[in-house]
C-alpha cells in the first residue's frame, strides 16, 4: 500500500491524490455578484449539505494551487454575504464546464455558457434558469481554514429560498432521482452521472473557449443541437480557419447544400464522438 505523509509531497499531487479519492462530489454552481451587481457564476465540488433545520449548506472556492490566488466567487461573497446555488444536471454539465474557464474579471459566465439569468425573490445573485433546483441564500460565515495555495475558504450558507422545476417532481411530490439526473465531480476530468457511472469532460482551465455568446445566432438558436452541445462547440480557442472548412468540404461533398437542420444534425453526430472540430466544419459549411 502506498502511504503518504501530506506534508512530504507537493500540494498539487496531494490535491490529485485526495480528489481521485474523495468521490463523486456534488457540485454548486454557485452564482454571486460583486459590489457592483456585475454577476459571476462558478462551479465548486467541495460542497455538501450540513442541515435541514437551519436549512445549511458549505461550499468552498479553494484558494488555487497553481498561484495562491483567490477566485471571484470568494471575493463576492465577502462583499454581499449572499449566493444562489443551483444544482447540476446531465443535461447542463457541459455548459457548466465551460463556466469555469477562468475568464477575466467582468465576464458574465451566463452569457459565456449559454445560461439564462433568472432574478431571485430573496438575494441578489441571479438564478440558473436551467438548473433544476434552485437555492437562494445568506451566507452566515467564511472559515479560512490556511492562506497557502489549497487551502479551503468554507462558505457556510442558509438557505432562504427553494425553487424546484416540476419537471423532476414525482407523483407524490418528491424529488424523482431518476429525472433529476444529477451528476458529481471525480478525479482529474471525470464525472459520474447519477443513474449511468462516469463520463470524462476535458478542463478548460488551460484553454479559453470563445463561449456560446460567440456561437453565431442560427447555431445557437438550433431546434436541434442542446446545451451541451453548444457547451462543447464554445469550449473551442478558435474556429476552423476558411481553409481548413474548404479542405473538409472536398471530402465530405454530402453536407453540402444541407438545409440547417439536417446540417445541424450531421453536426451533432460529431459531438457524439467528441469530434467538435469536424462538428465546427459542418456547421461552417456554405
Amino acid at each position: 500500500m502506498l502511504s503518504i505523509n501530506p506534508k512530504e509531497i507537493t500540494t498539487q499531487k496531494l490535491h490529485s491524490y485526495l480528489l481521485g479519492a474523495i468521490a463523486p462530489r456534488p457540485i454548486a454552481f454557485a452564482s454571486t455578484v460583486d459590489a457592483d451587481g456585475n454577476p459571476n457564476l462558478s462551479p465548486f465540488s467541495f460542497f455538501n449539505i450540513f442541515g435541514a433545520n437551519p436549512p445549511i449548506l458549505i461550499f468552498s472556492p479553494a484558494r488555487r494551487v497553481k498561484d495562491n490566488t483567490t477566485k471571484h466567487t470568494l471575493e463576492n461573497v465577502l462583499a454581499t454575504k449572499e449566493v444562489v446555488i443551483n444544482v447540476v444536471n446531465y443535461a447542463m454539465v457541459q455548459q457548466m464546464s465551460l463556466s469555469s474557464t477562468e475568464y477575466p474579471q467582468g465576464v458574465n459566465e451566463f452569457e459565456k455558457a449559454g445560461f439564462t439569468m433568472l432574478a431571485s425573490e430573496r438575494v441578489k445573485p441571479f438564478r440558473v434558469a436551467e438548473s433544476p433546483v434552485q437555492l437562494e441564500c445568506k451566507v452566515n460565515d467564511v472559515i479560512f481554514t490556511g492562506d497557502e495555495g489549497g487551502a479551503g475558504n468554507l462558505i457556510i450558507c442558509q438557505v432562504v429560498k427553494v425553487h424546484i422545476s416540476e419537471d423532476v417532481l414525482a407523483e407524490d411530490g418528491s424529488i424523482d432521482q431518476h429525472k433529476i439526473d444529477l451528476v458529481a465531480r471525480a478525479g482529474g476530468s471525470f464525472y459520474t452521472r447519477a443513474k449511468e457511472g462516469f463520463f470524462e469532460i476535458p478542463k478548460p482551465i488551460t484553454t479559453l473557449g470563445i463561449g456560446v455568446d460567440k456561437i453565431p445566432l442560427e447555431i445557437r438558436n438550433s431546434t436541434v443541437l442542446t446545451g451541451n452541445n453548444l457547451g462543447m462547440l464554445a469550449n473551442v480557442e478558435q474556429l476552423p480557419t476558411e481553409a481548413d472548412v474548404n479542405n473538409f468540404k472536398k471530402d465530405h461533398l454530402e453536407f453540402i447544400g444541407l438545409e440547417t437542420t439536417k446540417k445541424h444534425t450531421f453536426a451533432q453526430e460529431y459531438l457524439k464522438k467528441n469530434d467538435v472540430e469536424s462538428a465546427w466544419k459542418v456547421l461552417l459549411l456554405n
